[in-house]
């Protein structure tokens, strides 16, 4: 998805409508946990002034991440909207440092489309076997729900250890 300058001017009058489907695989080389990501639903508009273009996109599309507590793969579903100036004038570009510069003569939204879908991969993801899971253990490691966890706590806070099991009942003795 790429537009020269020259092409961009037939829609002085009005907007020029977008709706296409991008290809934004190289997101998975920028960060590693994005497992997959199918081709990206972009629609819009944009709206070319004497020396800036402004754009509203709308970015739909899934992305394969991995569960946080099974590793398995989890379909992460994402809706960007956003608004971004592109600009060839220096003027412009040095007044203002949210606008991407243009380089050369033709405007590339797809760093940018990159860089949001980026900006949106959550923290932690867990899947729906995830839910469901209470407890798991690994050579090293073990996980349990915070419910089961003080169950647990309680159980070992109730028993006593049997060389201490004398003074349990210290201060019960009516002797002196």
């Amino acid at each position: 998805m790429k537009w020269s300058i020259h092409q961009l001017q037939k829609y002085r009058q009005g907007a020029m409508p977008l709706d296409e489907v991008v290809d934004l695989a190289a997101v998975k080389k920028r960060n590693p946990e994005i497992r997959d990501i199918q081709p990206v639903h972009v629609t819009g508009s944009c709206v070319i002034g004497s020396k800036k273009l402004t754009c509203h996109f709308r970015l739909e599309g899934k992305m394969v991440l991995p569960c946080s507590r099974t590793w398995e793969d989890v379909d992460y579903p994402f809706v960007i909207e956003t608004d971004e100036q592109f600009s060839w004038d220096e003027t412009i570009l040095s007044a203002d440092d949210t606008i991407h510069p243009v380089i050369g003569e033709v405007v590339d939204p797809t760093p940018v489309f990159e860089e949001l879908i980026l900006l949106e991969v959550p923290l932690q993801v867990f899947s729906e076997k995830a839910k469901e899971m209470t407890k798991a253990e690994g050579k090293g490691w073990s996980y349990t729900t915070d419910e089961e966890y003080n169950a647990q706590q309680q159980e070992k806070g109730q028993k006593v250890d049997p060389r201490l099991s004398k003074l349990a009942n210290f201060f019960d003795s009516d002797k002196e």
